[in-house]
């Protein structure tokens, strides 16, 4: 079995512009495998500039704003590294890419741990958040899955929403639902409608 952690990686270009993105990196040995799709601005930093850092955060609005437009997150310098963490992370690791085995649609970055830190108390699992983070890969595929499926896999997640979700929770999941519902009506992340975009 693979053994994935969903974390947010930040990367950056040569003139020091900082991505963040939320991925799941891959267990591999004593290290992680970062295997982001091409075309993306993951995959060009890591080739300007081999080096990423993984934030571990349960803000879960982090994950649901990179889906939605809202990248602008505070970051956090590391010494030593010229790529910055996440501000909100409880924890973070400085990857150092060694090996890349290329791949047409999603070429394998293979890291080592260079080095790790915690910066805030875990206060335990809810239910709600691993719900937001669920839906956030939903809507990372809505392009790919059937409507009935996504209708679905929110009718269940929902549950957890309702039960346990903090106002954080909330916004978050909000924020995701709002992304459903322009795709279901033919828009894409702006609002833009795509059907016209394409005729």
């Amino acid at each position: 079995m693979t053994y994935i952690r969903e974390c947010i990686v930040t990367t950056a270009d040569k003139d020091g512009k900082v991505h963040i993105a939320p991925l799941g990196i891959i267990a591999e040995d004593d290290g992680w495998i970062i295997a982001p799709f091409r075309p993306s601005t993951t995959l060009d930093n890591l080739t300007q500039i081999p080096f990423a850092v993984a934030s571990y955060t349960d803000d879960v609005r982090i994950f649901a704003g990179c889906l939605t437009g809202r990248k602008d997150w505070p970051l956090a310098p590391i010494d030593g590294c010229a790529v910055p963490r996440l501000q909100a992370a409880l924890a973070h690791s400085v990857l150092q890419v060694v090996r890349v085995d290329d791949d047409g649609v999603r070429p394998r970055h293979f890291c080592r741990v260079v080095s790790e830190a915690s910066h805030a108390p875990f206060t335990g699992l809810n239910r709600a958040r691993a719900a937001v983070l669920e839906l956030a890969i939903l809507v990372s595929r809505l392009g790919m899955l059937p409507r009935e499926k996504i209708e679905m896999e929110i009718e269940y997640l929902a549950i957890a929403i309702e039960k346990t979700a903090g106002p954080e929770e909330q916004e978050a999941w909000g924020w995701l639902m709002e992304r459903v519902t322009q795709h279901f009506a033919g828009k894409d992340a702006n609002g833009e409608d795509v059907r016209a975009a394409k005729s």
